[in-house]
């Protein structure tokens, strides 16, 4: 009896539930963050509180996502693949990507008691009955649209959705910058108090076209030659700033949870929700000009709205002083594999099947499993579809022949190995079918004729 007691108590007291009694959980998410415009990458942008969140934390070598947004969000709330709601979900748009009633990150974290807040861009469903309160969201502010000009907060002129910054999906006008003005929500939800745990989900809108950011983060770049072109280093600037005023925001977070003593028990995690757009024309209601010489992806190859890795393979860190030892993960993660992850930690048990397609990765999240299993990894896309497995990739699109590449070895993706493995192909192809056939294709009947 008492050997069983014992091994109960340290069963106990080892699991993640009992040691981090319930971490609040700060979930980041930046808009169109190319691989090489950050300073952990060598890239253009200064991000030094993001640089010291890596440095002292867990870098992500190989975390993938849909290449464009609504996909990513919608798998990041769910855990599901995308495609398994129906075709609109594969889309950057502003109709409803999940049913209602769909079991979220939110929801998931509200029914074992966290308060749930959302600061940012939502592009999950624009009408007001699909605001993120009807997902599990105790508050919400910002956009219901995939995108706003950060002065004006409007989408595209004459869209339906033109205007939709708003406060529990009530639609008003608000003078101020987006992103200062969605960090500042998102600070006083983080100092709000109380020993309720929390998550707070901020999805911001930089660095998504329309780029633009107050000119005190433009001046921490005086001196700096972008490109000859004068245009061109104009736009750079722009984006270069943009990035920076993103990584001051995050800064502001750290440094409001240090001083509150949230810092230890809380887990920050950040991804971008695809890759970056390289050049790109401004469609959205203001003055903010275009951006010829925008994001950066390189080494990657390709950039957002891609299934090369510049456009699924992006920015990512977790950071938890003393629960997650410095380092870098170099197994493959899939954006879907917070939410089952997260919940193992916290020690929820969904009622039913969730049927998730993400998986609990804490244990390799955390370095306890440094060799895990291989494992499938699948994108889709409105072009086409990726699938991850081993050291293969396979992406399939509709107006070329399949591309089969070694990504452990060439991750560059320089060699297409098609012709040269027909047998790896042939599996390949296998499990893209498999996964292909679990996906949705139809429309939802109820968003048929619906502006989106």
């Amino acid at each position: 009896m008492k050997r069983l007691l014992l091994a109960t108590l340290c069963a106990l007291v080892t699991s993640p539930l009992f040691a981090a009694e319930r971490p609040n959980v700060l979930l980041i998410v930046a808009d169109d963050l190319g691989w090489s415009d950050v300073g952990w990458h060598g890239g253009f942008g200064l991000t030094p509180n993001m640089d010291r969140l890596v440095r002292e934390g867990r870098e992500f070598d190989r975390h993938y996502v849909q290449p464009v947004c609504t996909p990513t969000r919608t798998a990041l709330m769910s855990g599901r693949c995308p495609g398994r709601f129906g075709r609109q979900a594969l889309l950057p748009s502003n109709l409803r990507a999940m049913p209602l009633g769909t079991l979220t990150f939110a929801s998931a974290l509200k029914s074992v008691g966290y308060r749930t807040h959302i600061a940012g861009k939502w592009h999950l469903g624009a009408r007001p009955e699909w605001i993120p309160n009807r997902y599990g969201f105790d508050t919400s502010y910002g956009t219901l649209t995939g995108a706003a000009d950060p002065w004006t907060h409007k989408y595209r002129a004459g869209n339906p959705y033109e205007d939709t910054w708003h406060r529990d999906g009530n639609i008003f006008s608000e003078e101020g910058n987006a992103t200062e003005l969605i960090a500042a929500e998102a600070l006083n939800r983080i100092t709000q108090g109380g020993d309720q745990p929390w998550f707070i989900y901020v999805p911001f809108h930089a660095v998504h076209t329309p780029v633009d950011a107050p000119e005190p983060y433009k001046r921490i770049y005086d001196g700096v030659r972008f490109h000859d072109d004068p245009v061109k280093h104009e736009s750079r600037l722009r984006m270069a700033a943009m990035v920076s005023q993103l990584d001051a925001k995050i800064g502001e977070f750290v440094a409001a949870l240090e001083r509150s003593g949230q810092r230890e028990r809380t887990l920050i995690l950040f991804t971008s929700d695809n890759g970056g757009i390289e050049s790109r024309k401004n469609a959205y209601v203001g003055s903010v000009p275009d951006s010829p010489f925008n994001s950066e992806n390189a080494p990657l190859r390709g950039e957002k709205n891609m299934l090369y890795e510049g456009g699924i393979r992006v920015c990512a860190f977790a950071n938890w002083p003393g629960r997650l030892i410095p380092g870098k993960v170099t197994a493959p993660l899939y954006v879907g594999d917070w939410l089952p992850t997260v919940a193992g930690l916290v020690g929820l048990e969904p009622e039913g099947d969730p049927r998730w397609d993400g998986l609990d990765r804490w244990k390799v999240i955390s370095g306890e499993d440094a060799t895990p299993a291989p494992r499938t990894i699948y994108i889709a896309h409105t072009q086409g579809q990726a699938l991850l497995r081993g050291d293969w990739k396979i992406i399939r699109s509709k107006d070329a022949p399949p591309q089969l590449f070694d990504i452990v070895n060439d991750p560059y993706e320089q060699e297409n190995l098609a012709s040269a493995r027909p047998e790896k192909l042939r599996e390949m192809l296998g499990l893209l079918d498999a996964e292909l056939a679990k996906d949705d294709p139809a429309l939802p009947a109820d968003l048929k004729g619906l502006p989106h």
